[in-house]
């Protein structure tokens, strides 16, 4: 699909659609990278090659969401890859929108107050206090954005200086890396390793880091550490000495703990959450993060916030102002409306904090049951909504040389989207580049599906792994 320019005698491919540009892995990382221009267009290739992308902002010019949200359309097949439900929240959440948009309030209608909507950081303040036993103050030490995904920003690009360094746990979600270059630093990877290869049934509590290797990464440069509990994609959730370790060397190396803790709420028992920021001495270095789609099951609101002392989040607070200003007041009206309602039954069975867990427990054993039928050998997760999977019991019976991506797992997600009609992500998209080879086995399923989605994807595995030969074919 290209963009069309000139009279209508005589049109000029000039452009390439912006999908078709951000999802082609061969633009990425590279200075020589191909531009979005026919050279046959002079003038323009004239105008446009004084305009090209940045060198700063080139780590993120690919998008593995991009690529496989358009595979999956092309190719109409089950997605399980992409993290969102499939079915509505309770109706009380989107209640509260309707109610704000429709009431006699013109102030709703309005810019709010650009650090967070009053009502909402006060709901926030109010229940955080409660989480953290700590006084937490709404004007000052929250901050609302637009998702989670603008307060890591705003988190990354407020405290890192040219050079400083970033340490950044593997598998990540993708946008750490590229939002660390963009404020010039260095992002320094360290991967989790599973201690426990041979197990007959994986947990992502197997997988840990390594304290010697940790240490070894921080030094005069180190800014910050971003850590991501519970995680995605693994769904591990950080235990109290992991926790304990990680503060102990940023407490020594006077760094900064960036939290992500969007899944704060998808906890599955027995294991428990711990906020890093309730460790001693460890307020007053952490920025937590938080959001409203993950805590709600609504994405599409994307209201994010991040917390802290205030004088960690003054930084924030001034890339929001002239990034971003302020969110929409609806949302946030709506969103205080529905904090408030869940903060009043905090702790008790109707919570929907504790009821959406209980309502995943079961769709998160059913997928592993699918997968493991299926051939596949899953990870338990402790928390979030994400499973990985091994895929490689099926690498000898298949050939998957009509693909041609560096990395197999990336040849196999997009075989089997074309072929069997069923899609996860590679999860080598979660790691650095120079440690890919080490994701390549496996692949990342959400289960936070209706379960007649789930029984689809069941009867798919079935019924190709029924119709597989029997023998290995050639590759």
């Amino acid at each position: 699909m290209v963009i069309l320019v000139g009279t209508a005698s005589k049109r000029v491919r000039c452009f390439q659609t912006i999908s078709s540009f951000l999802f082609n892995k061969n633009n990425r990382f590279s200075a020589s990278a191909p531009t979005a221009i026919d050279t046959n267009c002079a003038a323009d290739k004239f105008v446009m090659d004084k305009f090209k992308l940045p060198s700063r902002h080139e780590a993120g010019v690919y998008s593995v969401w991009i690529e496989f949200s358009q595979l999956a359309v092309t190719t109409k097949c089950l997605n399980l890859g992409q993290g969102f439900p499939d079915y509505d929240p309770p109706s009380r959440f989107s209640d509260y929108l309707a109610q704000v948009a429709t009431e006699k309030n013109s102030f709703f209608n309005q810019y709010t107050r650009g650090f967070g909507h009053a009502r909402l950081v006060k709901a926030l303040a109010d229940l955080y206090s409660k989480l953290i036993d700590r006084k937490i103050d709404p004007m000052n030490e929250i901050m609302v954005t637009v998702g989670a995904y603008e307060a890591l920003y705003c988190a990354i690009q407020g405290n890192i200086e040219v050079g400083d360094e970033a340490i950044i746990i593997e598998p990540f979600y993708d946008c750490y890396e590229p939002m660390v270059r963009t404020a010039g630093g260095i992002p320094r990877f360290i991967p989790l390793r599973n201690t426990k290869p041979n197990a007959s049934t994986s947990h992502s509590s197997d997988w840990k880091l390594d304290p010697d290797e940790l240490a070894s990464l921080f030094n005069s440069k180190t800014k910050l550490i971003i850590i991501n509990t519970p995680h995605n994609p693994l769904g591990k959730i950080f235990d109290y000495d992991e926790l304990t370790m990680i503060a102990n060397l940023a407490k020594k190396h006077n760094v900064l703990v960036i939290s992500d803790e969007v899944y704060e709420w998808l906890v599955y028992k027995p294991t428990q959450h711990i906020r890093i920021a309730t460790l001693p001495e460890m307020w007053q270095r952490t920025i937590t993060i938080g959001s409203a789609g993950k805590t709600f099951s609504m994405t599409g609101w994307k209201l994010g916030w991040a917390y802290g002392p205030s004088y960690l989040m003054k930084n924030l607070c001034v890339v929001h102002q002239t990034a971003i200003y302020t969110c929409a007041t609806t949302v946030q009206e709506a969103a205080a409306r529905g904090f408030e309602h869940e903060i009043a039954l905090l702790g008790t069975p109707n919570s929907y904090f504790q009821t959406l867990s209980d309502e995943l427990q079961p769709k998160m054993n059913y997928l592993f049951k699918i997968l493991q039928d299926g051939g596949f050998k899953p990870i338990m997760p402790e928390g979030g909504y994400f499973m990985i999977a091994d895929w490689t019991n099926f690498e000898d019976q298949l050939d998957l040389n009509s693909e041609t991506d560096k990395y197999k797992d990336f040849r196999f997600v997009k075989w089997l989207s074309k072929n069997i009609k069923l899609q996860g992500i590679p999860y080598s998209a979660f790691y650095s580049e120079g440690n890919k080879r080490m994701a390549e086995n496996y692949l990342r399923f959400c289960f936070f599906k209706k379960d007649e989605t789930l029984k689809k994807a069941e009867n798919i595995l079935t019924t190709w792994t029924s119709s597989l030969p029997k023998k290995k074919s050639k590759l």
